[in-house]
C-alpha cells in the first residue's frame, strides 16, 4: 500500500488556514452531532423536532462515546444545540444548508456538515503519541430523501472541502418515524462507503510515525455500518427531552490499524431542548409584526473582569494596556410576545460585528446568531419601560479576536473561531425618558458581548476554556 507522507499531511493542514473562502463553511460547526463521530448518519435525529417553517430551538446534549482509538477510553462532551427550520434554510445537528421540496414524498438537501472525527482533544493516549493530530473537517454534501408510510430512504454524498482529508463518502440510510402520544422514536440503519483518503487520514499511520509497536499502515477504502435509535419526549408544549444510542461497526481494514480499538463503537446521549415555535405561525402572519434593529459600540473588558463580575456589578473595568473595540448591528424578529401573558418576550437575532484590533493584528468580522429573552415587568415600567435581556446563541469570527488570542496564549490554551455567545443587556425607553411618544419603542442601554467555550467542556467549541467580554452601549429601534 502507498503511504502518505508527513509533509503532505502538514501541507494539507496549512491549506486549511489559507483558504479563506472556507471561513463560512466552518459555520457548519454550529450544531453538534449527538452520536458517535464514526457513525456519520444521513438523517438528523432532530430533523422532525422543528417541523413548522420558521421554527427555532435551543438546548443541550451530553454525549458519551467509546473512542475508536486504542487507549482512548470514553469521551464526555457537553454540546450546545442551536436549531432552526426555515422555508429553504435549515440547521440540523452538525450541519446547515438549503433544501428543495418538490412534493411531500421527496426532499433534496445541499449542506455543509462538520465531520466530528479525529484524535481526542482532551489528552492523547499512548497509542497516538508522536503522531500528527487528525483534525475535524467540513464536508460539502447532498442528500436525497424519499418518504413513504413504510419509512424513509436517505442517500448522501459527502466530500471534504476543508482540505483536511480530501476524502469522500457515500452513505445510505433507512429510518422509520414512530410516535405515540408524547413519545417519538426514530430507529435507523446506515451503511457508509468511505474512500481511501478519508480512512487513511483518520485511521492510518504515516511512515514517519511508525514505531516498534506501531507499524505504518493505510487501511484504504471500506464500509461502515451503524444501528441507531433516537427519541424525544414532550415534557410540555415547548420542552423536549432528547435521548439516543448508536452502535457502529467499522470496516475490518480500519480495525486492523494499530491505533484502532477492536470491537463495536457505541455512543449515548441525553439532553433537552426548548422549541420557540414558528415566528410565521405566531407573529409574521400579522403585518404589524415589528423588526428590531440595534446598533452598538463597545470596548474590551479587562481580562480579570469576568462576565459574572460584570452582571453582578462587581466590575466594569476596560482593558487599558492594549484596548480594542467593536461596532456592529443586530437585526431581530419576535418569536413569542408576552409568554403565558407574562411580561416576557423572545426575539431571534442575527448580526455582524466589526473588530478594531488597533493594529495589534488584522481587524476581523464576527457573525452572531442568538435567541434573546426580554423581561419588562418592573414596578416602574409604566412610567419608564425598562427591559432586562439575556441572549444565548453562537458566534463565529473569521479571525480570533486579539483579546481572546492574547489571553489564551498567556495561559497556553487553545482558541476557536466558533464559540458560544451570551448577550446580557439592560435598557430603557428613550421616548419615556424624554417624553416623546414617537420614540417610545426606541431603547438605549448597555450590554456585554460575551464569547466563551463553556469552560472547556465542548469539543465542538475547540475545548476552549476562556473567551472575551466587550462592554458596549447601544440604540435599538423597533420598526
Amino acid at each position: 500500500m502507498t503511504l502518505f507522507s508527513r509533509d503532505s499531511l502538514v501541507h494539507k493542514n496549512r491549506l486549511l488556514l489559507r483558504k479563506t473562502y472556507l471561513q463560512f463553511a466552518l459555520l457548519a460547526c454550529t450544531l453538534p452531532a449527538p452520536w458517535i463521530a464514526q457513525a456519520q448518519t444521513v438523517a438528523s435525529p432532530f430533523s422532525e423536532f422543528l417541523a413548522a417553517p420558521g421554527s427555532a430551538g435551543l438546548g443541550f446534549v451530553t454525549r458519551v462515546e467509546r473512542s475508536p482509538y486504542v487507549g482512548g477510553g470514553n469521551r464526555k462532551d457537553l454540546l450546545p444545540l442551536y436549531l432552526y427550520e426555515g422555508e429553504r434554510f435549515f440547521v440540523h445537528a452538525n450541519q446547515l444548508g438549503i433544501k428543495f421540496v418538490p412534493d411531500t414524498e421527496q426532499r433534496i438537501d445541499v449542506f455543509l456538515r462538520r465531520r466530528l472525527e479525529g484524535f481526542p482533544e482532551d489528552g492523547q493516549p499512548a497509542a497516538l503519541k508522536g503522531m500528527a493530530v487528525r483534525n475535524t473537517g467540513v464536508d460539502l454534501g447532498a442528500t436525497y430523501h424519499y418518504k413513504q408510510p413504510w419509512g424513509t430512504l436517505h442517500a448522501s454524498f459527502l466530500h471534504d472541502v476543508s482540505s483536511v482529508s480530501n476524502g469522500n463518502e457515500l452513505a445510505l440510510e433507512y429510518s422509520y418515524d414512530w410516535r405515540s402520544g408524547r413519545l417519538a422514536l426514530r430507529p435507523s440503519l446506515s451503511v457508509s462507503v468511505r474512500d481511501a483518503k478519508l480512512n487513511d487520514y483518520y485511521y492510518g499511520v504515516l511512515a514517519g510515525e511508525a514505531t516498534a509497536s506501531r507499524a505504518a499502515y493505510a487501511p484504504g477504502s471500506g464500509t461502515n455500518v451503524a444501528l441507531n435509535l433516537y427519541g424525544s419526549y414532550d415534557l410540555s408544549e415547548r420542552w423536549r427531552l432528547l435521548g439516543g444510542v448508536s452502535v457502529a461497526a467499522l470496516d475490518s481494514r480500519i480495525k486492523d490499524s494499530p491505533i484502532v480499538r477492536k470491537g463495536l463503537q457505541p455512543s449515548f446521549f441525553i439532553g433537552a431542548a426548548y422549541d420557540f415555535g414558528s415566528y410565521k405561525e405566531h407573529l409574521w402572519a400579522n403585518e404589524k409584526t415589528p423588526t428590531y434593529v440595534r446598533v452598538l459600540y463597545g470596548k474590551a473588558g479587562a481580562d480579570s473582569c469576568h462576565l459574572a463580575k460584570i452582571i453582578t456589578l462587581k466590575c466594569a473595568d476596560l482593558e487599558q494596556g492594549k484596548p480594542t473595540s467593536i461596532a456592529g448591528i443586530h437585526v431581530g424578529k419576535p418569536f413569542i410576545e408576552k409568554l403565558n401573558d407574562w411580561p416576557l418576550d423572545f426575539v431571534g437575532y442575527a448580526g455582524v460585528v466589526h473588530h478594531n484590533d488597533r493594529n495589534l493584528q488584522a481587524n476581523g468580522m464576527q457573525v452572531d446568531l442568538f435567541m434573546k429573552a426580554y423581561y419588562y415587568g418592573f414596578p416602574w415600567s409604566a412610567k419608564v419601560k425598562t427591559r432586562l435581556g439575556w441572549g444565548l446563541g453562537v458566534s463565529y469570527a473569521n479571525r480570533v479576536p486579539y483579546t481572546e488570542a492574547s489571553s489564551q496564549a498567556a495561559r497556553n490554551r487553545p482558541t476557536s473561531r466558533l464559540l458560544n455567545y451570551l448577550d446580557p443587556t439592560i435598557d430603557v425607553s428613550l421616548g419615556d425618558l424624554i417624553g416623546s411618544r414617537n420614540l417610545k419603542e426606541t431603547y438605549v442601554g448597555v450590554g456585554v458581548s460575551h464569547r466563551s467555550g463553556i469552560f472547556g467542556s465542548s469539543r465542538l467549541l475547540g475545548d476552549v476554556n476562556g473567551g472575551s467580554n466587550y462592554l458596549y452601549t447601544y440604540l435599538e429601534m423597533k420598526i
